[in-house]
């Protein structure tokens, strides 16, 4: 598959995106990235992705594969002559297949930490946060990644969610790394590795572009938005018009 023609339609703080990043680097793949902007989202986008008209899309050979998890999953089985991200046991893929599911809530509660309706959701959040750090560094156990030796699947769901751990813990008054050491430990383990550091976005602008968009929405400690309508007005925000600019490395497709 040397000829094969691969798009990534993406926007850089997406954790989400980071995920289809770092697959197709561990793979070796060579890719066309084209960085969107959410408020005025491309022709291509809206066609490849008619149903839900967000990123990340990985367009393949002219055909769109949407969803993150799904589209690792996909690379992982299209190019499944090296670098290996899931198991080969169906009991372990499932269990892989669990935890990344259960990642995609990190995002859904550390929203309600930074844009809160007040302290007490704030610390409440933080807690549930905690907890569910504290679950998956019991399953990473003593292992240096989520797939034992071998850096995989459940790696790659998870390390996009530290482009906001920064964000959270300062919104929170808190350290993830005091709770959840190993965690931490992983994450520097990841960050070590070309794929995932030349992927991931610099948590502190991460942090910069919330504290702007919280502005913008007027949102603050009194807010009584919710997370849900918080992240519904993502793309519909004219700030996120001049901090589209991708945190360009060398190598970077």
């Amino acid at each position: 598959m040397s000829n094969d023609e691969l798009i990534l339609l993406n926007y850089w703080p997406s954790l989400f995106g980071a995920r289809v990043r770092i697959a197709l680097e561990e793979k070796g793949l060579k890719y066309e990235y084209r960085e969107e902007d959410l408020p005025n989202k491309s022709p291509l986008l809206l066609e490849m992705n008619p149903v839900y008209k967000k990123i990340p899309v990985l367009i393949h050979n002219g055909k769109p594969i949407c969803e993150s998890n799904i589209i690792a999953q996909y690379i992982d089985e299209v190019w499944n002559d090296r670098a290996p991200l899931l198991p080969s046991d169906p009991y372990e893929k499932a269990q892989a297949r669990f935890w990344a599911s259960y990642s995609d809530k990190i995002r859904d509660v550390g929203w309600k930490i930074t844009y809160r309706k007040n302290n007490e959701e704030a610390v409440e959040s933080k807690n549930e946060l905690l907890e569910m750090l504290k679950a998956l560094e019991g399953a990473l156990g003593d292992e240096p990644y989520f797939g034992g030796e071998n850096f995989g699947y459940v790696d790659i769901s998870l390390i996009g969610c530290y482009m906001m751990f920064y964000t959270y813990e300062t919104y929170a008054n808190f350290s993830i790394e005091a709770e959840c050491p190993k965690l931490i430990a992983w994450v520097k383990r990841c960050l070590e590795r070309k794929s995932v550091s030349k992927s991931l976005g610099d948590p502190k602008i991460v942090y910069e572009i919330a504290v702007e968009w919280g502005k913008r929405l007027g949102l603050g400690l009194s807010t009584s938005l919710s997370a849900c309508t918080v992240l519904s007005s993502l793309e519909s925000e004219d700030f996120w018009r001049g901090r589209v600019k991708i945190n360009k490395r060398d190598g970077d497709h």
